[in-house]
């Protein structure tokens, strides 16, 4: 269908921030798509409860055929895609001679792989509809670095090379591509970890940690601003 309404696209956005950017982007008059992968029960609350003008699509972003499946139909409920917030992210902790092989590649092809999976399958579309904005989730251990984050670290980092090499390369498209730095949430993957909580909230120079809410509501009123590009925000009070 045609759909007046601008949409945005939000990669793992059945739980955490990517919940709050779904309730956000509804309540600022999008229409979404709630990708997710396992959790099928909110996704469908989301649906039910938050928005009328909603697609609920299940795809494993590193796999690239479920990616432009995802698209398509996008395509062929909305007809249009003007935002795309790549948030799916997943993190295997560990030290780096204890790294796994398989735990490498799990985590570089979910919050690397899968974010150019999701740009190269969506800028097509939002190149046909007059541009738009994509914003890529990095994180502070991407600046930083954090032991024991060795893999989830370089993906972060190396999402940061990613998001300005395709702010240069598709501008003339009108798509602007931007890097945000949430900060650290006591969501599902902050609160795995109750020790990183409270040094997160020790380095903060408010002494708090971020809070998804707000996070979410900067996102969206960041994600209509349409004169920057290949920039890396950070909403985070801890210093970089």
């Amino acid at each position: 269908m045609t759909q007046a309404k601008k949409v945005a696209l939000i990669t793992g956005a059945a739980r955490g921030l990517g919940r709050h950017l779904a309730e956000r982007f509804v309540a600022d008059g999008y229409a979404v798509v709630i990708n997710y992968l396992h959790d099928s029960q909110t996704a469908k609350y989301m649906i039910e409860n938050r928005a009328s003008d909603a697609l609920t699509v299940k795809a494993d972003v590193g796999d690239a055929d479920q990616v432009r499946d995802m698209v398509r139909q996008t395509i062929d409920y909305f007809g249009r895609l003007d935002v795309v917030i790549n948030n799916a992210g997943i993190t295997k902790d560990n030290l780096l001679i204890k790294q796994t092989e398989e735990e490498w590649d799990t985590i570089i092809r979910t919050n690397l792989t899968g974010c150019f999976h999701i740009m190269r399958a969506a800028v097509p579309l939002m190149t046909e509809t007059g541009g738009g904005h994509i914003i890529n989730i990095s994180s502070y251990a991407g600046m930083k670095g954090k032991s024991g984050q060795a893999a989830y670290s370089a993906s972060k980092a190396a999402l940061i090379g990613l998001t300005r090499t395709a702010a240069s390369e598709l501008a003339g498209q009108n798509i602007r591509v931007n890097a945000i730095i949430p900060g650290y949430m006591a969501t599902h993957m902050g609160s795995q970890s109750s020790k990183a909580m409270v040094q997160a909230a020790e380095d903060s120079l408010f002494k708090r940690l971020s809070d998804p809410a707000r996070i979410a509501q900067s996102i969206v009123e960041f994600a209509a601003l349409d004169y920057i590009t290949g920039q890396v925000i950070s909403l985070d009070s801890r210093l970089l």
